[in-house]
């Protein structure tokens, strides 16, 4: 692993993965049932990257624990992997439908978990990744809509390279006015040169590259 991901293990016999994932570049924290498990994951400061969660426990089982986690606000999207020592298609079917990200059978070997743990925290990497860059489009979206229809002609030329003498002779404007429009645009768009404004335009579509 390139970065070392934290691990809730939610297990009430979890000695051996607690010894084993260390080994593999993992931190591990331990919960013996769910309730353990849920008040760590909403009580304390730590941050997790992924839980491991047994199906077989006492006094909050794995299934009920998984709805608790999707229900709350800042677990909902923790990547689970189910261990169960149930094989039966239905179950599995609905522990996926409840939220889980994968399962594994009971017994299973090493290698098998962690190819499965790495393909996880990879989807879950790439859903922040797409997550960010929708949030990001969407707010530079809306920075664009509040240039004026003025502006975006001058961003517009500015992009095909016209210089502001060549966009006040194409818009029939003083240059000094198409100064004080660039002035505005990277106000509005927070930027502070006309490569920043033009390359964000570029990714938000207003200026097709």
């Amino acid at each position: 692993m390139s970065n070392t991901a934290n691990v809730l293990l939610v297990d009430d016999n979890p000695k051996y993965l607690k010894d084993a994932l260390p080994y593999y570049g993992y931190n591990v924290r331990v919960a013996i049932d769910g309730i353990q498990a849920l008040e760590i994951l909403t009580g304390e400061d730590t941050k997790f990257d992924i839980i491991l969660l047994d199906v077989m426990m006492p006094n909050l089982d794995g299934w009920a624990t998984l709805k608790a986690i999707r229900k709350h606000s800042t677990t909902k999207h923790l990547p689970v992997i189910m261990l169960t020592a149930v094989s039966e298609e239905q179950k599995i079917i609905a522990g996926l439908k409840t939220g889980a990200d994968d399962y594994i059978t009971k017994p299973f070997v090493l290698p098998n978990l962690l190819a499965r743990m790495e393909a996880v925290l990879r989807r879950s990497e790439w859903s922040k990744e797409v997550s960010y860059k929708n949030s990001l489009s969407a707010k530079h979206n809306s920075m664009l809509k509040t240039l004026t229809n003025r502006e975006k002609e001058v961003l517009s030329l500015a992009a095909k390279g016209a210089s502001n003498k060549d966009i006040a002779e194409k818009l029939i404007l003083r240059e000094v006015t198409i100064k004080s429009h660039l002035n505005s645009i990277f106000k509005k768009l927070n930027v502070t040169s006309r490569t920043q404004a033009v390359l964000l335009a570029m990714q938000t579509d207003l200026i097709k590259n």
